[in-house]
């Protein structure tokens, strides 16, 4: 992906995050790391000459970039957001997809890169993953939603035979995330239950 400008990332991002100086910052951040899909600490310094605390907070609020460090396992909750000399951060692949998007049209446009990605992906049902995902966003509840849930979706959309396979793939895209610490509430639920990445679903058409 070639570097270009900023400003149409900014357009495209201020959609959800507003206008404003830490979106213009946040912006610069990303279409650099988006050409390498990691980006280190001192990178951060050196690219935004500022304190990047803000930044790099408010970019895993919307899960925009998370620590490769771990306390136990890959899932979002389990990562270490150290702000510090050494540390690494990685772009969720669905997020490098939209960031793509967003810098050569300035627009936020979750249903295209999902529809992308699982295209290029080889998923059979690649048309249907769009939906699958708006759906999930609108039964969610504080950006939650079980294992049972998601597996009603699947029955409405006759994708019943692919649950596991999907659950697998939305992991792997970076729309998904285990919340394993959850073991009261997944107790009570009798399913497994997972976060919504924020920065996909805000933009997903109702």
């Amino acid at each position: 992906m070639e570097f270009h400008s900023s400003d149409r990332l900014a357009q495209a991002v201020s959609a959800f995050l507003g206008t404003g100086k830490s979106t213009g910052t946040l912006s610069l951040l990303l279409a650099y790391a988006a050409r390498k899909s990691t980006v280190s600490y001192q990178e951060i310094k050196e690219l935004i000459k500022d304190d990047p605390e803000d930044v790099l907070l408010l970019a895993d609020e919307w899960r925009l970039l998370l620590p490769v460090s771990t306390t136990k396992s890959s899932s979002w909750e389990d990562r270490l957001l150290a702000l510090k000399d050494g540390e690494i951060y990685e772009i969720p692949n669905i997020i490098r997809y939209l960031l793509e998007d967003g810098l050569h049209t300035g627009r936020w446009e979750p249903e295209k890169a999902i529809g992308t990605f699982f295209k290029e992906l080889g998923d059979p049902n690649y048309k249907q993953i769009p939906g699958l995902v708006r759906s999930i966003s609108e039964k969610a509840v504080n950006n939650r939603i079980t294992g049972n849930q998601i597996k009603m979706i699947c029955l409405q959309l006759g994708l019943s035979n692919r649950v596991d396979s999907l659950i697998a793939e939305l992991k792997a895209a970076g729309i998904i995330s285990p919340r394993l610490r959850s073991i009261p509430e997944v107790n009570r639920e009798g399913s497994p239950i997972y976060e919504l990445n924020p920065s996909v679903t805000v933009g997903l058409s109702p």
